[in-house]
């Protein structure tokens, strides 16, 4: 080892001089909680993983995006769920034009309720869905 080169351990305490403290995330600003929220909602034209990531880390941080994020995971829980099916299913020979159809069918109809989601909440209105299970609370 070098002979400038620092100690690793402290010796008072025998901790890392590198030790620092646990991260405490920040709470949202009310502009950072409406995006994150918007983008929840925007996120359901890539299926249920976007708005299932926002959940899992903004949740804490910002009511609205909690609120939001939570909504819209709801939602596109079951569709993408039935379009991965669907998918898989394309490839049966005799009804895979069938699947192919409603693979596509479901992902338009995602992407069209999400954004109209994303939009509203854009502007700082919350959304609820006509349609959701709502198996998350």
């Amino acid at each position: 080892m070098a002979d400038n080169a620092p100690d690793e351990q402290d010796g008072a305490s025998g901790r890392s001089q590198y030790h620092g403290v646990p991260a405490n995330a920040l709470p949202l600003t009310a502009a950072e909680d409406r995006q994150w929220a918007t983008l929840a909602h925007f996120g359901g034209i890539l299926g249920c993983v976007p708005s299932l990531l926002i959940y899992l880390i903004f949740r804490e941080r910002g009511p609205f995006t909690a609120q939001e994020s939570k909504e819209a995971l709801n939602f596109t829980l079951p569709p993408t769920v039935a379009a991965v099916l669907a998918n898989i299913l394309v490839l049966l020979p005799a009804v895979g034009n069938l699947f192919a159809v409603l693979a596509t069918a479901i992902w338009v109809a995602l992407t069209c309720f999400s954004v109209s989601a994303g939009i509203r909440v854009n502007h700082g209105q919350p959304h609820r869905y006509r349609f959701n299970l709502r198996w998350i609370k």
